[in-house]
């Protein structure tokens, strides 16, 4: 039996926490942009310094967070994507692909959900889908 709608699923939930390390990325960068934090003090008098770190500090939290799981939801994804090609063994990735899709959307606050989704229902499809015997 051919698994190519759940290898497809799997690569969109990739590409989509590719997408969500991304926005994890630009946050970091933005943290560490002194021309960013220059601007926002000129346009904003009245915002105390200190507000400001906060906000900033907590990016970094935010963009560190959303990197290091997505990258994590990747290397799962792409494993969980050798374990269905031929067919061998479609439970364990199935279960991979609901465990990444689960902890991935709460993990990113919802950032994630989206990409979660795909591979919510590529497990989903791993575990339910029986093998063709011929």
């Amino acid at each position: 039996m051919k698994r190519t709608v759940e290898i497809v699923l799997g690569v969109i939930g990739m590409v989509g926490y590719g997408l969500v390390a991304a926005l994890g990325g630009f946050m970091l960068f933005l943290q560490n942009n002194e021309d960013l934090l220059q601007e926002v003090v000129e346009q904003n008098p009245e915002m105390d310094l200190n507000d400001l770190n906060t906000v900033m500090e907590g990016m970094g939290a935010g963009g560190w967070a959303l990197l290091i799981t997505s990258i994590l939801a990747i290397i799962l994804s792409l494993a969980a994507i050798f374990l269905i090609k031929g067919n061998k063994q479609p439970k364990i990735a199935g279960s991979i692909f609901i465990v990444i899709s689960i902890l991935g959307s709460i993990v990113t606050v919802g950032f994630g959900i989206i990409p979660g989704i795909f591979l919510l229902i590529s497990g989903i499809m791993c575990l339910v889908r029986k093998q063709g015997t011929l």
